[in-house]
């Protein structure tokens, strides 16, 4: 039954009902993620990379109210022109920015949301957010967890974002029952660069794999999504000690300076941008180009097992 809130582009619309790969995007990427036009013309070329790669494109967004599964140019184009005029959507946020046919830009979580009522079962996106350092007497954790744990959407993400506490993200999720997959790898990546010093769950090598693995789960009725954690090309892996060193510089400026909330992660990553001379923003696009390559050939398998 179609969701009363929601429309489904009709080349989604066409491609779910013919069993063909869909992949989802999230759309904070384009208003709240990096400055225009690089925002708009970066989500376009993500849109290419899905199709190139076999399968089709889904960017998620609220605009005047309804749940959108599928953009338009024009509608990325206004997001990207838009930007942090647009409201930060998380799944709190949803009731009100329909009731008042406002325009919000989906995280993480409100993508899985509006990508599962779609009926899309693979979402690409840069990292998803977690427990925030200092999270023992703050208690700010990202909903992109608790998401992962009820809504049934494979994410495939570079890691947690490095500004995080990723021992405590990664508790959270094994709590929760969140399968970590590390593809290609064994320890999960840091965003910016390729290690961590935390261990996945499993490493699965092929998006076949990738593939019968979320199609098992699903099959046995267990809830929640599965996390994917796909490391930066290595060319682009920024160097561990000076991102590192950006990061705690950038915390302690967001302590000093009382940012708390959903402010904090567009505050930390525009500071660790302004930290490392803009090569940040350069890796946060290619890892975001790296996802979108795999999510869609892990699509394209999980098509093939369950049509």
């Amino acid at each position: 039954m179609k969701h009363p809130y929601l429309d489904i582009a009709p080349e989604v619309q066409q491609a779910l009902e013919a069993g063909k790969p869909v992949v989802a995007l999230e759309s904070t990427i384009i208003s709240h993620g990096m400055p225009y036009p690089q925002n708009v013309e970066t989500a376009l070329r993500v849109e290419e990379i899905i199709r190139e790669n076999g399968a089709v494109p889904a960017t998620i967004a609220i605009i005047g109210g309804r749940l959108k599964a599928g953009l338009t140019r024009e509608e990325i184009d206004y997001l990207g022109r838009t930007g942090l005029k647009v409201t930060k959507a998380s799944r709190r946020d949803l009731p009100v920015l329909v009731a008042k046919g406002a325009d919000g830009a989906t995280t993480v979580a409100t993508t899985m949301i509006v990508a599962a009522m779609a009926g899309i079962s693979v979402f690409a996106t840069g990292g998803i957010g977690g427990v925030h350092r200092g999270a023992e007497t703050t208690m700010d954790l990202s909903a992109d967890l608790e998401e992962l744990a009820q809504t049934p959407v494979m994410v495939v993400c570079a890691g947690a974002k490095a500004i995080l506490d990723l021992g405590l993200s990664l508790e959270y999720l094994e709590a929760k029952g969140v399968p970590v997959i590390g593809y290609q790898t064994e320890e999960l990546p840091a965003f910016y660069t390729r290690k961590s010093g935390f261990g996945v769950d499993y490493r699965l090598d092929t998006p076949e794999e990738l593939a019968q693995a979320f199609h098992a789960k699903r099959t046995m009725g267990l809830k929640g999504g599965m996390l994917v954690t796909n490391p930066i090309p290595e060319e682009y892996s920024m160097d561990h000690e000076v991102i590192n060193a950006a990061i705690d510089k950038a915390v302690q400026e967001a302590a000093e300076q009382g940012i708390h909330g959903k402010e904090t992660t567009p505050f930390l990553l525009a500071k660790v941008k302004e930290l490392t001379g803009g090569s940040s923003l350069e890796s946060n696009i290619q890892l975001v180009f790296n996802n979108a390559r795999l999510a869609a050939k892990t699509a394209c398998a999980l098509s093939g097992l369950e049509h």
